[in-house]
């Protein structure tokens, strides 16, 4: 892959052989970042479990001290006292089957966060292969199908964020954006694998956490020495 000259030089200030401590990792990737936009950055962290397995899945939710930077839509699949609730939390589309035909005759997609309570998942449950593939199904260890929706909405308008295992068994989230500053970065960086590892399944042997690494939008992978989180 052939990369432009601005991502060249950010890349020379990176030593790809080292492991940086958490702050410096950071701050690195903060002076690297070349983009005219404010570039959101991303957690990678590998994770010696082997996903395929039932018993050793990691997945769950968790808001960030500092939110993630961006503008969260939520829609909410909920009826009768609910839907006043979910409308005073914030949520900014609300409704039951009028939604569900919306996004299923229109394949109406203008949200980044759906919501809903246990009565209602029998309607959401038939847009599974919809939503599934755009990981946007709700799922009650993300906190997404709970009877307390106002508290969910409020969360997930907070910078509530969901992590998961992709298929090679590392997982991928947004910890906020260049305009942060690396202090707050790393205190949603803290708090983001604080979850991760209090996640770790029983069933998982080994050294937990393989690697991490942290890189803006546009900019180069910076490695982060895993030992520092118990790995």
């Amino acid at each position: 892959m052939k990369h432009g000259k601005k991502y060249v030089d950010a890349a020379k200030l990176v030593d790809r052989n080292k492991l940086y401590d958490t702050d410096e990792a950071l701050s690195t990737v903060v002076k690297t970042a070349v983009a005219k936009f404010d570039e959101t950055v991303e957690l990678h962290v590998k994770l010696g479990v082997d996903g395929r397995h039932a018993d050793q899945q990691v997945r769950g939710a968790v808001v960030l001290p500092n939110g993630t930077g961006k503008k969260v839509r939520v829609l909410a699949i909920c009826k009768g006292p609910n839907e006043e609730l979910a409308k005073e939390a914030g949520a900014d589309y609300v409704g039951a089957e009028d939604m569900t035909q919306k996004i299923q005759q229109e394949n109406w997609m203008d949200f980044d966060v759906l919501i809903t309570t246990p009565d209602c998942m029998g309607l959401v449950g038939r847009l599974g292969r919809v939503l599934g593939p755009r990981g946007l199904m709700p799922n009650p260890k993300a906190g997404t199908v709970t009877p307390d929706i106002a508290k969910a909405i409020k969360e997930a308008k907070a910078g509530k964020i969901e992590y998961r295992l992709d298929k090679t068994n590392i997982i991928h989230c947004p910890i906020g954006k260049i305009s942060f500053g690396a202090e707050k970065l790393g205190e949603n960086l803290g708090t983001l694998m604080e979850a991760i590892l209090k996640a770790k399944p029983t069933a998982a042997k080994g050294q937990y956490v393989r690697s991490i690494a942290v890189a803006s939008t546009m900019g180069p992978s910076v490695k982060i020495n895993p030992a520092k989180f118990g790995a």
